[in-house]
């Protein structure tokens, strides 16, 4: 029997609920869901490549089918190197069906051998993004509606020693 392999990209800086609901879902779908935590310069990230491993591997403690990998290459170099047919990728509005479709499409014709499935976010999860809860800290707010409470933690850390 063939082992289905599945790999949820992102920059996960910070993981948060969302994150936490494709995960759930996507592990369903999979014999072994592989998170992979890219490094993403681009970004700007809050915290670095390791912590952010850290915090995706904290927070899905105890999920059996789950592997946290870091990675720095072409995603689909990335999905081959894990043995992945599945990329998985959440969807919250129409702005990021337009672009996930476009790299859907790259991605095919990169590889046609590795499918790209889309989960809608949950609905009461929808509006919640990295770059906003990041947002929202930098100005005080109170990010516990987005993160789990051990991330919040983290967050308010990292934004006090920020603020210096």
């Amino acid at each position: 029997m063939t082992t289905r392999i599945g790999v949820y990209p992102g920059t996960f800086d910070p993981v948060t609920l969302g994150h936490m609901d494709i995960i759930r879902r996507g592990a369903k779908l999979v014999d072994r869901l592989v998170i992979g935590v890219a490094t993403n310069p681009s970004k700007s990230p809050m915290f670095t490549l390791a912590e952010r491993v850290a915090h995706v591997r904290r927070e899905t403690e105890g999920m059996t089918n789950i592997a946290v990998v870091e990675f720095d290459a072409l995603l689909m170099k990335f999905a081959e190197s894990q043995g992945a047919s599945m990329i998985v990728r959440g969807l919250r509005a129409v702005a990021d069906f337009e672009y996930e479709y476009q790299m859907a499409g790259m991605n095919q014709q990169l590889n046609s051998r590795i499918e790209t499935v889309f989960l809608m976010a949950d609905v009461a999860l929808q509006p919640i993004a990295s770059k906003l809860v990041k947002e929202i800290a930098m100005y005080d707010g109170d990010v516990r509606k987005f993160v789990t409470p051990r991330i919040a933690a983290d967050i308010t850390a990292r934004v006090a020693q920020l603020k210096g």
